[in-house]
């Protein structure tokens, strides 16, 4: 047994040895990963802290400057235009110069004053509809605001009901705080896959694959030699994108590192898994690449980071129980944001596992028939 253990650590060594002594493979370790979560953190964001928006004012009265002095004060909407036709509103969004028009209708203080409902027209620019949507829930909060203030002033009834919203685990509903620790399983998969589908396919071009093949290891142990450092490189660039969110983007965690990490070894087990079968049938680094990427795109769609799965057809929610990147992310996000137990997540380790098991027996058998 431990002559077993001696050369699977020699193959290891050798294998890290190979990507690691090379300062383009080191590189392709370190930045990549890097740049990808800044991008992700920065870029892929749904948040709105930039509206730009015209006003149609047909009242000019002291309420709708009171009104849209709550747009202009939000530190969200910026003025761009006011309109005196309505022509003008076509232009405007046309032109993508303003997101939003906000058009107040005549006599508009008058109906207030007067106990009867005031119109106030939200034109939106819809060719983006995730970002309309955001920016008209701003505009309707503003809106209450402007209505709660104005009643108070004016000695009327208050609002028989109010809302007050608190949202947990993530409370300034930042965009990143979903995204970066998605990104540590993403990203780890990617570097994962990868390397371990390169790395016979290497052996193949270079040349050193028939040595392997005279050596006293087994089929089992070359593939256990080339399993280990992928997983190590993995684990060491998941802890290089958990440094990123806590020390840049300053998301706290608010889990346990050890059951973080457990979970991310039974991820790395089913994404090893992968690469190896994918590394099995592939007779070039080139095909073993293109597989990878072939393979990971479907991943990524089906695995609820940037669409929830319960949005998907009933069928792809099915299919996505076979995606070890959507068990990833959501034990990830759930550990990190809030700070579930090891017996909370268990219902993604166990799919992880039953992944891993398939995928690597399936490598195993087909690595020994193309042995043979």
């Amino acid at each position: 047994m431990m002559q077993v253990i001696l050369r699977i650590l020699a193959l290891t060594r050798k294998e890290l040895l190979a990507v690691l002594k090379d300062p383009r493979s080191r590189l392709s370790l370190l930045m990549p990963p890097l740049m990808q979560c800044l991008i992700y953190g920065y870029a892929a964001t749904y948040d709105l802290n930039n509206v730009p928006y015209a006003v149609l004012d047909r009242d000019h009265s002291i309420s709708s400057y009171a009104l849209l002095a709550k747009f202009d004060g939000s530190g969200v909407f910026k003025r761009v235009a006011d309109l005196v036709r309505q022509e003008d509103v076509a232009r405007l969004i046309n032109d993508h110069s303003a997101l939003l028009v906000i058009e107040i209708e005549r006599e508009f203080e008058r109906k207030l004053v007067s106990g009867q409902p005031a119109g106030v027209q939200v034109i939106a620019d819809g060719r983006n509809s995730n970002t309309a949507a955001t920016a008209t829930g701003y505009v309707n909060t503003l809106v209450e605001s402007f209505n709660a203030d104005w009643r108070a002033a004016h000695g009327a009834d208050p609002v028989p009901l109010r809302v007050v919203s608190r949202a947990w685990y993530n409370p300034n509903f930042e965009t990143r705080w979903h995204m970066i620790p998605g990104m540590i399983a993403t990203l780890t998969m990617l570097q994962t896959m990868m390397l371990t589908a390169l790395s016979v396919a290497r052996e193949r071009e270079q040349g050193t694959f028939d040595q392997l093949l005279v050596t006293p290891y087994s089929s089992s142990e070359i593939m256990a030699g080339k399993a280990l450092p992928s997983m190590l490189i993995g684990l060491a660039q998941a802890t290089l994108v958990l440094l990123v969110a806590q020390l840049w983007f300053h998301i706290p965690f608010a889990g346990s590192y050890v059951t973080l990490y457990l979970g991310l070894g039974t991820f790395l087990i089913a994404a090893v898994g992968i690469g190896l079968l994918l590394s099995a049938v592939s007779a070039t680094m080139q095909q073993a690449m293109l597989y990878t990427f072939v393979v990971l795109m479907p991943f990524m769609l089906l695995s609820g980071l940037t669409t929830p799965i319960s949005n998907m057809p009933e069928s792809l929610q099915y299919l996505t129980l076979v995606n070890p990147l959507r068990h990833a992310i959501t034990l990830v996000q759930r550990v990190y944001l809030e700070g579930a137990p090891l017996a909370v997540v268990m219902p993604y380790i166990i799919p992880l596992l039953l992944i891993g098991a398939v995928t690597l027996s399936a490598a195993t058998v087909l690595f020994r028939y193309r042995l043979n």
